[in-house]
């Protein structure tokens, strides 16, 4: 009879562990033990201990809480009463005392130290010229280099990082082979014929302890084992259950990282990091440090060897392994270091291991980008006993030769290369009047008439002998030679003001008007710009371009026929004037009026549509025969016709004035003469 009474008891006793609050935890006891005296299946001398035991861990439990109450709002006081202090400080500072902390807050980030290879390498590149620094004016510091050791600045920790509190992975899986020890949190979940849900600390024994189960050792344990061992244990005293457990906030391991690390010492990560996130904790490898020789030990003995190019360029962390408690890391000192620039997709300095080659080296680099010329290599090899070698390899003949410790490998690009100009794709853009005008690439050696055919050749109102044809290595060199011109231009200007004298007040006026005038005509030919124009030697009636190369950039306008002649400058009606075939040059200047009385006839010229130049200062037999006629010479369509106005001209007045001063200056000296014989 006691027996079956018991049972319930068990019951009850299991009814805290599903209830989260002591106000809860009394009125379900209450509920139940009012209905197990009511079903009579509970004596009232076991109600009676029932409720003396639970009102006592009611009275532990409420003064555990008024405990842990105080110490959460003295910390919180004191947490309040510091940030206070930090606000108060920062409210004191001045404008410029809260830039300068900025700005060592900005200078705190940690600098990368570069190797004694890494500036021999920026010195082999023409890197090496000092600038000022940015921080202290005056100072002058090596730029940073542009080739670094691989996977360096990856492993680099910013001033944040260095901030931050050790990770608690509290969004990562913990992986099965995790090992639980003391400071982990376990959240154990049972349901079935016992309910509870709970949040366990492993204290420092290794152990949780399971209310009306006891202490369970869980130090050791492999999270993939926590389930049988928590669901054995249990077992031996509930029946019909299940269990699940988790974890909740992992402890923090402390570790060593020894060599040559960055950050040497002992560092705490969280339970769930690993010698990668050890490593990068502690800086990564310093400028003498390895990155393919990192080794884990724990309990003097060797757990690993981490080559970390396997996870930077592959991807493979296999030889990755979780931390546990007083591991040491050890970070060996660099291997034989070759770098690799020029056309590659990655430049850099990579460590290699003794098997390695010089394609191994090319495919840590990424392999040749898309313009490298993949033929050939040049190795830059250290020689202490004499200047520094440079062998050329052949690829791929060449891809397997062994590199040597201190090796610049540099690899060309295609598009860098000054090809020969006949080798070269050219860029043509053809216009006018052609069936399809556009831009056009010719390959190499090809024409004009080559390009006339690649825009569906030209209509029938083409006018070929007035094609205008511009190159831009015509227009640079034309644009050189100008200035140079102008330049003597303004020299000779400025000489012969300088040395004029003025002999009256209106030929000092008249050299002021000069200068003047001289120095707007510099400023408006400044403003005039060649256009690289190729004058082609055609005739007159030709129907083809001449046999000639084109070059990349060049432009083709074949212009339509016109049908007028223009006559401008010093004539009585300057226009365009239709024009007739077989005419001269002499008819279209009698339409425009002839030249008037101020006209320079001597120096008129005739500009062809195709850019040549006819004046009547040539002459078949030299420049002798000046103010030749040009009834001779026939007009041609599009011709322009200029009239220059005469320069320098004086009227009789200022002719006669002048002589009667030479003359009067000429009787006074006579005068003196006869003056003095007498």
């Amino acid at each position: 009879m006691s027996t079956r009474r018991a049972q319930p008891l068990n019951c009850l006793q299991s009814w805290p562990l599903q209830v989260r609050s002591p106000r809860g935890a009394r009125r379900a006891g209450a509920l139940a033990l009012s209905a197990m005296l009511a079903l009579g299946s509970l004596s009232a001398a076991h109600a009676q201990s029932y409720l003396e035991d639970e009102t006592t861990r009611t009275r532990s439990t409420n003064q555990q809480r008024e405990s842990t109450t105080e110490t959460d709002d003295a910390r919180s006081t004191t947490r309040l009463r510091q940030n206070g202090n930090r606000l108060d400080e920062r409210s004191t500072l001045t404008d410029k005392e809260r830039l300068n902390e900025e700005s060592l807050l900005r200078r705190r980030k940690t600098p990368y130290v570069a190797s004694e290879f890494e500036r021999y390498v920026q010195k082999a590149l023409g890197q090496d010229k000092k600038i000022e620094s940015r921080d202290a004016i005056g100072e002058e510091q090596l730029p940073p280099p542009t080739i670094k050791r691989f996977g360096a600045e990856l492993l680099l920790p910013t001033v944040e990082d260095l901030r931050k509190e050790p990770s608690t992975n509290a969004g990562t899986t913990v992986p099965p082979d995790y090992v639980l020890g003391v400071g982990d949190e376990v959240m154990v979940n049972v349901w079935g014929a016992v309910d509870a849900d709970l949040r366990l600390v492993v204290d420092r024994s290794g152990r949780i302890s399971i209310p009306r189960v006891g202490p369970i050792l869980v130090a050791g344990v492999r999270f993939a084992d926590l389930n049988n061992v928590l669901r054995q244990r249990i077992g031996t005293v509930f029946k019909n259950f299940q269990v699940s457990a988790s974890l909740g906030r992992l402890r923090a391991v402390r570790v060593y990282v020894t060599g040559f690390a960055q950050r040497p010492g002992a560092h705490t990560v969280s339970g769930l990091s690993t010698l990668v996130n050890a490593l990068i904790e502690a800086g990564g490898p310093s400028a003498s440090g390895s990155f393919r020789r990192i080794e884990l030990r724990r309990g003097g003995e060797l757990v690993t060897t981490l080559d970390f190019y396997k996870l930077l360029i592959k991807g493979d962390k296999t030889s990755d392994r979780l931390l546990q408690a007083e591991d040491v890391i050890y970070v060996g000192p660099s291997g034989p270091q070759v770098a690799i620039v020029g056309s590659v997709n990655k430049p850099a300095i990579f460590e290699m291991s003794p098997s390695e080659s010089l394609e191994d080296v090319l495919n840590m680099a990424g392999g040749f980008n898309a313009v490298a010329d993949t033929s050939r290599v040049a190795v830059q090899r250290i020689d202490f006993t004499k200047e520094d070698q440079v062998v050329e390899l052949q690829l791929p003949a060449q891809a397997s030769a062994r590199l040597k410790n201190g090796d610049i490998v540099r690899t060309f690009s295609l598009v860098s290369l000054a090809h020969p100009r006949d080798a070269r794709s050219k860029r043509v853009r053809v216009e006018g009047e052609v069936l399809h005008p556009g831009e056009y690439v010719l390959p190499a050696k090809s024409t004009l008439a080559d390009a006339i055919a690649k825009a569906g050749g030209v209509t029938q109102q083409a006018y070929i002998f007035g094609t205008e044809f511009t190159r831009d290595s015509v227009r640079a060199s034309q644009q050189e030679n100008y200035d140079r011109a102008l330049r003597d231009l303004e020299t000779e200007f400025t000489r012969n003001t300088s040395t004029q004298r003025a002999l009256s007040a209106d030929e000092a006026a008249a050299q002021t008007a000069r200068a003047s005038g001289a120095t707007r005509l510099i400023e408006r030919l400044r403003a005039v710009r060649p256009n690289g124009r190729i004058v082609l030697q055609l005739a007159p009636n030709a129907a083809a371009l001449p046999n000639l190369m084109v070059e990349d950039g060049d432009r083709i306008s074949i212009p339509a026929k016109p049908n007028t002649v223009a006559v401008f400058g010093s004539v009585f009606n300057g226009g365009s004037y239709l024009y007739t075939e077989g005419s001269s040059i002499e008819d279209a200047l009698r339409q425009a009026g002839g030249p008037t009385r101020g006209a320079d006839t001597n120096s008129v010229f005739v500009l062809r549509a195709n850019g040549s130049v006819v004046s009547t200062r040539q002459s078949n037999s030299g420049w002798l025969s000046l103010g030749q006629s040009f009834s001779g010479i026939a007009a041609l369509p599009g011709d322009t016709v200029f009239v220059p106005e005469e320069l320098n001209k004086t009227t009789f007045a200022q002719e006669a004035k002048e002589w009667t001063q030479i003359l009067y200056q000429f009787g006074l000296g006579v005068a003196a003469l006869k003056t003095l014989q007498n």
